[in-house]
Order: structure tokens, then sequence, then C-alpha cells
């Protein structure tokens, strides 16, 4: 018999064990009922916080997208100036892709980039950690140049976090992070408006 718990506290903890299940198995192989086994509750409970499979995946893209935004906010927020923001951005995120993989795997393994709807959540989690990143490029050039500096430095975290889990994650986050953070901030240096004609 499962622990009663507050709902927001099921929530999370379906959640969770949604997001486990999602990344070993995928979507489409996961039963509701592998999650609700997991959890240690019945279907019943499992349906009483999300309508259908589809919605709680969903629920895990846009949760996972909130907490790595979160942590790296939190990490730019503190850091002392344009330099070490990017040191610490990056860090956040490849501390986030090592202790959280299976979350990581989920928001941009390719079951999720195969299915319109979920690409869209992922792209929306893009959309939100680029525009963050955008607000912070200290450049004279136009939005839709900050915009498109702001994605690429967004995929490069994305490809680089994919690439080194695949061949497992050596070097360090540590040292990744940092490598990451110097190419990204040499291109920085050198963003310049560039002429539409």
């Amino acid at each position: 018999m499962a622990t009663r718990l507050p709902a927001p506290a099921r929530r999370r903890q379906l959640l969770q064990v949604a997001v486990t299940r999602f990344a070993a198995d995928g979507f489409h192989a996961t039963a509701m009922n592998d999650i609700a086994i997991a959890a240690g509750v019945t279907k019943p409970v499992l349906y009483q916080h999300f309508e259908s499979k589809r919605d709680l995946y969903l629920a895990v893209l846009e949760d996972v997208g909130e907490r790595m935004l979160s942590s790296i906010v939190a990490a730019v927020e503190v850091a002392g100036g344009p330099r070490e923001q990017v040191a610490s951005g990056f860090a956040a995120y490849f501390r986030f892709v090592d202790e959280q993989p299976d979350a990581f795997l989920v928001l941009f393994g390719s079951g999720t980039r195969s299915d319109p709807e979920f690409d869209r959540q992922a792209r929306r989690v893009e959309d939100r950690i680029a525009g963050a990143v955008a607000r912070l490029i200290d450049a004279e050039i136009s939005p839709d140049h900050r915009q498109t500096v702001a994605h690429g430095i967004v995929g490069l975290g994305e490809v680089v976090g994919r690439q080194w889990l695949a061949s497992g994650r050596e070097p360090s986050a540590e040292v990744v992070a940092v490598r990451i953070a110097e190419l990204a901030w040499s291109g920085l240096r050198g963003v310049r408006p560039v002429s539409e004609d």
C-alpha cells in the first residue's frame, strides 16, 4: 500500500518515476501501469493526476524544462560578470545533465522529437532557455541576431550533452562545462552586427 501523500507531493513523485520509465523504455513501450507499479500506486491514482499517458509525458517535458531553466537562471544570477555568467550557466547545465541524465534524455531524445506535439513542447523549453541566454548577450546586435546566437549556444549545450552521455560521461561534467564555456565565450566576444544585404 502506498503512503498517502499530499497531491503536490504525489504529482512530483509520479513525474520523477515517469521520467525514469520513459527514459528507459520510451513513450510507446511504457504503459501507465508500468509507471503506477514503479510508483507504488494504483492506476486510478495515476489517472487522478494525469488524464492520459500523453498528458503525463507532456507534463514530464514541461517539468524537466522548468527545472533545467531554473537551475541555469539561478546560477547565472549570482555570477559576477559576462564571462562568469557563461561559465556558471554551462556549469549548471552540465551539472543538470550529470545529475539527471534521464530527464535530459527524455527532453532532448529522439523519441520526443519524433512526435509533433512533444517536439513543440521541447522547442518551447529551448526557446525559453534561449530567451534567458539572449538577455545576457552583451553586444550591439539586433534582437533577431541575439536570438540566433542564443539558440546556437543552447544547441551547443544540447549536442555536447548528448555526446557526453553517450560516450560514458568522460571527462567530468565540470571539465566539459569549462571547455564549452571557453568556446562559447570566445565566440561571444567576436559577435558583431552583420549586414542583411
